[in-house]
């Protein structure tokens, strides 16, 4: 098995990139195609002794879908981008997933161009997994849809549901809208809407949950739109930090909270663990008919690892398949 990866996406590609899709690679033993400069990636492969072979291919791609770029202008004007060049690699059947830590919404359009939609799905949707006071939970859209009908977040509402039973285990998940309250009338026309839909369907739909309850458990998937699900990460994300160095600040003022401190070391490594986006990697993009993971474009070489370690999983466990039997085993509930 080979995994695609977008070696040229990403705040620092492609150092992180290599070394996190190595580490994986190593660990489980499979194979890894890069595609990006071939020069800078075989350099990278030179440090850690490694050369292109069978199991380490390179796949030359002479452009890259900057941060900062419009991804569908952007994909046109470079169709051999790195991100296009890796989904069009598991669209042949040469790899099995891609991996990419480079702009969203380029790996979003490569991915629908290449592998195309699953039986009763508009749109994809990026599911991350965040941690909760009771275990864990599934949030989308994370990011790939700033815009979206009622229908839309019901089929999210049933690809979170779908995933929540796959990968944490949960047979029959709660899911919660996220809104501004929890009475059904609360929010803007596109969660009320939403809210009818949700409350007709089989899904095992809890209501409104308000942005204090993402975090506790309440609901173990959480549907949103694009916008909302991307601006609630990126606020808990800079929260962790600050209350990180807050914590740092006070713990080390004083001798006393000093020696407090050094006793509380591997408590707090816990704590971090436990908020640090880089143990989950990256999110699946899900109801597009292949496997692709996005990753967070300042991904660590942590989190590449984690991130290419479950495109590596998905894909022995056939996850997109998986998918699309329960989506069209529970899509006339959706529709209706």
């Amino acid at each position: 098995m080979h995994i695609a990866i977008d070696a040229a996406g990403g705040d620092y590609a492609p150092q992180n990139v290599v070394d996190g899709a190595l580490v994986a690679a190593r660990h489980f033993g499979f194979g890894l195609t890069f595609v990006g400069a071939a020069d800078a990636i075989e350099a990278e492969l030179a440090r850690h002794g490694e050369v292109a072979g069978d199991n380490l291919r390179i796949e030359p791609a002479p452009d890259v879908v900057k941060m900062e770029e419009f991804p569908g202008a952007a994909l046109r004007q470079k169709p051999r981008a790195s991100v296009h060049v890796a989904a069009e690699i598991v669209a042949r059947g040469e790899a099995a997933a891609f991996f990419s830590a480079g702009n969203t919404g380029a790996t979003l359009l490569a991915s629908c161009g290449a592998f195309g939609m699953l039986t009763g799905v508009d749109r994809p949707a990026l599911a991350t997994i965040i941690p909760t006071l009771r275990s864990e939970a599934v949030l989308l859209d994370a990011g790939a849809n700033v815009e979206c009908r009622p229908l839309h977040l019901v089929q999210f509402a049933a690809m979170g549901t779908v995933y929540a039973r796959l990968a944490l285990g949960v047979l029959n998940p709660t899911v919660g809208l996220l809104s501004i309250g929890e009475e059904p009338t609360k929010g803007n026309d596109l969660t009320r809407d939403t809210h009818r839909l949700l409350s007709a369907s089989k899904l095992n739909f809890i209501g409104n949950i308000e942005g204090r309850d993402v975090y506790t458990g309440k609901a173990e998937v959480i549907v949103c739109d694009g916008f909302t699900g991307n601006i609630a990460l990126k606020v808990s994300e800079g929260l962790v930090e600050v209350v990180e160095e807050l914590l740092r600040e006070e713990l080390t003022r004083t001798f006393t909270t000093r020696v407090g401190f050094l006793l509380s070391r591997r408590a707090f490594r816990r704590f971090r663990r436990r908020l640090d986006y880089s143990e989950y990697g990256g999110a699946p993009l899900l109801g597009v008919a292949g496997l692709s993971i996005v990753g967070h474009g300042r991904s660590s070489t942590k989190a590449v690892r984690n991130a290419v370690a479950m495109a590596y999983r998905f894909a022995s466990q056939n996850f997109v398949a998986r998918v699309a039997r329960e989506i069209e085993a529970i899509y006339p509930a959706v529709k209706n």
